[in-house]
């Protein structure tokens, strides 16, 4: 055997033995999984359930870190900085990972090759509540109070570019009304104004607003995907209401730093998509107004990639453009 032969297999060894080390020891230290948003929104919600399934599995702490500002752009980007070693975390999304790639010029990361996917964690439909004083109890009243007062009422959204604030001005564009966006840093102050009275209507993700839906807080007006929402089926989606066509599903999964050893990747994937399929878990989703994810890591990086590409189709049409 030659010289380079040797070589070339004493690295293969050396390699496999690497990753089998990483395998068998990943993770012998805490874990962070950086929220990219405040406390008290679906990302927010999802991550602690997910973190702390995966504590109890692996014996290790799995630690969420809230990381808001620039609609999610801050906490995404100090993840894609991070060593690729499997210790930091992002709990990604439809904004971090989709939206933002069409909004923002100049986003200082890569959605798709800045990040190793793991697996998505949940999806879930946002909906478009209103506060119970508004005059409206379903979409085609509300669409008719705002043409009959145009540039009077209001929409709040969790951030400037997320996926309920797209879905506002999807929403605006497509019934053609005047009703201005006020960006919130999180569900969770948006939700304390709306519940308040101090805005009028407000897109979010179900999860974060489904406990005020069902004490009678807010009302529901429509759901944004293609199909009513089991856990909501009272709740009409906005196709079905007057606006054929039209959809957005919120998504969220787990990503590391592009080069994190496939070996950490498929231990995640392998745990999360056995802590998605348990039946408590499901019913645990079902509740919070999310179905379950659990795809490969390669499918989920395409369907990273194919969403970036759909938005920015979405941005180029309806023209929104964030400051």
């Amino acid at each position: 055997m030659s010289i380079l032969k040797r070589f070339s297999l004493l690295l293969v060894v050396a390699l496999s033995c690497t990753a089998a080390s990483a395998l068998a020891e990943y993770p012998d230290r805490p874990v962070k999984i950086i929220v990219p948003y405040p406390p008290g929104g679906t990302t927010d919600i999802l991550a602690r359930v997910i973190s702390q399934r995966l504590a109890e599995r692996l014996k290790q702490s799995f630690v969420v870190e809230n990381r808001g500002g620039a609609s999610g752009a801050i906490g995404t980007l100090a993840v894609a900085k991070s060593p690729a070693d499997g210790y930091t975390l992002c709990m990604g999304t439809i904004g971090t990972h989709g939206v933002n790639s069409a909004l923002f010029k100049n986003l200082a990361y890569d959605a798709v090759k800045d990040f190793a996917a793991i697996t998505m964690v949940g999806v879930t439909p946002n909906v478009l509540t209103v506060h119970p004083s508004v005059p409206a109890n379903n979409l085609q009243e509300l669409l008719a109070l705002a043409r009959a007062k145009p540039g009077t009422l209001n929409f709040g959204s969790t951030s400037a570019g997320g996926s309920p604030h797209m879905a506002g001005e999807l929403f605006k564009t497509m019934a053609n009304i005047d009703i201005a966006h006020i960006p919130y840093k999180g569900a969770g102050p948006m939700l304390i104004d709306l519940v308040g009275g101090q805005i009028q209507m407000g897109f979010d993700n179900m999860p974060s607003s489904i406990g005020h839906i069902r004490s009678g807080k807010l009302r529901a007006i429509a759901v944004t995907t293609t199909k009513r929402w089991p856990g909501a089926p009272d709740v009409p989606t906005m196709a079905e209401s007057g606006l054929p066509g039209y959809e957005v599903s919120a998504w969220f999964g787990l990503l590391a730093p592009a080069g994190t050893p496939k070996a950490v990747v498929d231990v995640l994937y392998r745990h999360i998509g056995d802590i998605l399929r348990q039946p408590e878990m499901v019913k645990q989703l079902f509740e919070l107004g999310a179905e379950p994810g659990g795809n490969t890591p390669e499918a989920f990086a395409r369907y990273i990639a194919a969403d970036v590409e759909k938005w920015i189709r979405v941005v180029a049409a309806t023209g929104v453009k964030v400051e």
